[in-house]
């Protein structure tokens, strides 16, 4: 179900979802607490997106132990190495032609899976929890050069509270950058009880100590000293292209190259993508 809600874009009124809005409403009053383990499950848990390829030459695969449990690496190449985040019910898998491409220009690619994607542990996932591993997973490693990052990968980034990225330049891929009003908008599409969802994000806050009024990552963006570079289809129908294109008329930091007909996933392994790379190198 987290799929549906997070990547809904239907607004219109149905029948299904006055009936979803009243059931989980009667379900919260009744029993809160059932309820409440019950929106964990059924909004926290991604899809986990695996790949039916096979994997890249010379790819190595490990793993990194984080307080978010054990999180699947992908490497390919020798050299200062790039980052990639993926984004939600995604895996490091949609970066392996990137990835190849990153090798061939000198440096090292790794990406990894985040908690509760791909092959890596965990059952519930969410920002915060994107935020924690991609935090202890760049402290471990060294010769960080750049970070490329898609979708709530993006988000996840920005919101780092590590301070190597702040210096790093950044590839944002079809970024989420209104994350808190976008999730909002998606819930309440769904016709999900907001009083229950809203439960939901308090116990979040709560045990990361991370309140969701401080999550803003167009605002982090647009402060960013350091040059940042988007790709974004004018037409993905999951991360508003207007609002990447806000960002980078405020500032000269950012340089946003616009693609059509690529949408929200093939665009990660497209040719703009695989150019704007290396302008950034």
């Amino acid at each position: 179900m987290s799929s549906n809600i997070y990547f809904n874009t239907r607004g219109k009124f149905t029948i299904r979802r006055s009936m979803i809005n009243i059931g989980t409403r009667l379900h919260h009053s009744i029993a809160p607490k059932h309820a409440l383990k019950t929106a964990r499950n059924l909004l926290l848990t991604p899809v986990r997106s695996t790949s039916n390829s096979d994997d890249p030459e010379g790819l190595l695969r490990s793993t990194h132990l984080t307080s978010e449990g054990r999180l699947n690496t992908y490497q390919i190449g020798n050299g200062p190495v790039w980052i990639l985040s993926h984004g939600w019910s995604g895996s490091a898998s949609q970066f392996f032609p990137l990835m190849e491409h990153i090798a061939a220009q000198g440096f090292t690619a790794l990406a990894y899976d985040h908690p509760a994607h791909g092959q890596s542990e965990g059952r519930h996932a969410h920002l915060p929890a994107f935020v924690q591993a991609f935090d202890e997973l760049i402290d471990n490693v060294d010769d960080v050069v750049g970070i490329i990052a898609h979708s709530m990968g993006s988000a996840s980034v920005l919101e780092s509270r590590h301070p190597k990225v702040d210096a790093l330049p950044l590839l944002l891929i079809a970024p989420v950058l209104n994350y808190v009003d976008n999730l909002y908008d998606m819930v309440g599409k769904s016709g999900y009880s907001m009083k229950l969802f809203g439960a939901m994000i308090t116990h979040i806050e709560d045990k990361y100590e991370y309140s969701l009024d401080t999550i803003n990552p167009y605002q982090k963006l647009i402060s960013r000293q350091h040059d940042t570079t988007i790709v974004h289809d004018k037409r993905d129908r999951f991360a508003d292209f207007s609002t990447s294109e806000s960002a980078a008329n405020t500032t000269n930091n950012i340089n946003l190259i616009a693609t059509k007909g690529q949408g929200h996933g093939r665009v990660i392994k497209c040719d703009s993508t695989m150019a704007a790379f290396d302008s950034l190198i």
